[in-house]
């Protein structure tokens, strides 16, 4: 074998999440969020880039271009449009998505949850209601009766921790609140979600791999930052990498560092190089942050790079990125870290959130008007290394 294979059975895919790709999930919170004034957004997602009509084409764009998995996330506003009242149409289409994956060859990773909740569930306080968490979990077990075993994978939530700190306290998602308290709050009923959720989908759907998905950054302390660096990483990721106790798997999801100095979050160095997000380019914070994982949960919960990516209008940066990302990966491997896949972020150039479409992270850019897909080249050298499963 060479010396930069993978091991045998290492996934490679693609991710996208609804919101981000479909276009029209009018009926969810960031919807209004978007439309709202008052928020950071630069511009609404509008039609997206209509993957909902487009799914079949893009799908074999995918597998033809070597990836083995995609992850792509269910619409609950779509899905539960009303407290108790489900889509059979929405429901059938996610089946068909499923099954159209495994007709091409690829696992399908089904995410529940990806920053999105229905109207109704943000009307009633959102995820600082405890009451969210049982009616997230009843969505996923009739999500995951449906879907059964066409799934590979199930992702409950989509980085809670995201959610929590920029919905409750950063203020810059929904519903734009700024109280340490009510993030707290919000952390303690994702997790309460995430829990309920796992048993929902493996009473419903026994045999699919389950687990959460995290978001994570390689925090490094300046000197007298240690204490600092602390207070902020274990609400951020301490308190969700202990509640994946018993899951199939953890997602991990990965951008870059930060500094920490005694004051909190620091600058980058002099001359440091960004990305369209305006964080520092630094792919190696793919292998720290696998590496923490590993040992905050004591080894016993197989890893899977869910997220990892960059926003770049220059493809020979993002194909830089992910070499050197990968490089990471495999010295984990080497050291032990069961580490079962590797997901690039995403697969289209589509809707960043608050960013609006600017930042670019697609493998495939996408016409805005046309809605015409054109894998960059990138998209063929990942897909060449999927293939013979070694960089």
């Amino acid at each position: 074998m060479p010396a930069q294979a993978f091991p045998e059975g290492f996934s490679w895919g693609t991710a996208t999440a609804a919101h981000q790709v479909d276009g029209g999930t009018w009926n969810n919170d960031w919807w209004a969020w978007e439309h709202n004034p008052s928020s950071p957004c630069v511009e609404p997602s509008g039609d997206a880039i209509d993957h909902w009509s487009r799914w079949p084409e893009d799908l074999k764009l995918l597998a033809d271009l070597g990836f083995g998995a995609y992850r792509f996330s269910l619409e609950w506003s779509r899905i539960e449009p009303e407290e108790g009242e489900f889509s059979s149409a929405a429901l059938d289409h996610y089946k068909a998505m499923c099954a159209g994956c495994r007709e091409l060859g690829m696992e399908p990773v089904v995410t529940f949850h990806h920053f999105t909740s229905p109207r109704w569930v943000a009307a009633e306080g959102g995820w600082a209601n405890p009451a969210t968490a049982a009616r997230f979990a009843r969505f996923c077990a009739r999500a995951a009766s449906e879907l059964g075993d066409l799934m590979g994978r199930a992702c409950t939530i989509n980085e809670p921790n995201v959610v929590a700190f920029f919905g409750y306290r950063g203020g810059v998602f929904p519903p734009g609140e700024r109280s340490s308290e009510r993030r707290h709050q919000a952390n303690h009923v994702f997790i309460e979600g995430h829990r309920r959720a796992v048993d929902a989908i493996r009473a419903a759907a026994p045999g699919v791999p389950v687990g959460l998905t995290l978001s994570m950054t390689d925090y490094q302390a300046l000197e007298g930052g240690e204490a600092q660096l602390e207070h902020l990483r274990e609400p951020m990721e301490d308190v969700f990498l202990h509640a994946t106790e018993g899951d199939d798997f953890l997602g991990v999801q990965v951008y870059t560092r930060m500094l920490v100095g005694p004051d909190g979050p620091a600058a980058y160095p002099p001359g440091a190089r960004t990305t369209l997000m305006g964080y520092e380019f630094y792919p190696e914070a793919l292998e720290a942050c696998l590496r923490r994982a590993w040992a905050v949960t004591g080894g016993a919960v197989p890893l899977l790079v869910t997220e990892n990516g960059i926003g770049t209008a220059d493809d020979a940066e993002r194909i830089e990125y992910v070499e050197r990302a990968l490089q990471g990966v495999l010295r984990g491997l080497a050291d032990g870290l069961d580490i079962r896949g590797y997901t690039y972020w995403s697969a289209f150039d589509n809707f960043e959130w608050a960013f609006g479409y600017r930042p670019t992270f697609g493998l495939v850019a996408v016409d805005r008007s046309t809605f015409v897909r054109t894998p960059k080249p990138s998209a063929s050298w990942l897909g060449e290394i999927a293939t013979r499963n070694a960089l």
